[in-house]
């Protein structure tokens, strides 16, 4: 299974959302909360370009955020990119 990084911050119910399906999925995660550490924040910028939270990868594919996630489940695609 493919290790996925998630950038996540306190009290986001985006990143809550990502973290359940992550979790039903039983995948292979890090969190990192970024949303109070400007080191990790910059980071997670600087990896997805983009700074809203959730931000997610599966190995080093950038998914995007809860949406974008929510979307390859939705559409099936998931599972796959999981499995790498």
């Amino acid at each position: 299974m493919a290790h996925v990084t998630i950038y996540t911050k306190p009290f986001c119910p985006y990143c809550s959302r990502a973290l359940n399906l992550l979790q039903e999925k039983g995948a292979d995660f890090t969190e990192i909360e970024a949303g109070f550490d400007p080191g990790a924040r910059k980071d997670m910028i600087a990896r997805s370009g983009r700074s809203t939270y959730p931000q997610i990868f599966v190995g080093e594919t950038h998914v995007g955020g809860c949406d974008e996630m929510m979307a390859l489940e939705r559409k099936g695609e998931l599972d796959g990119l999981l499995a790498g």
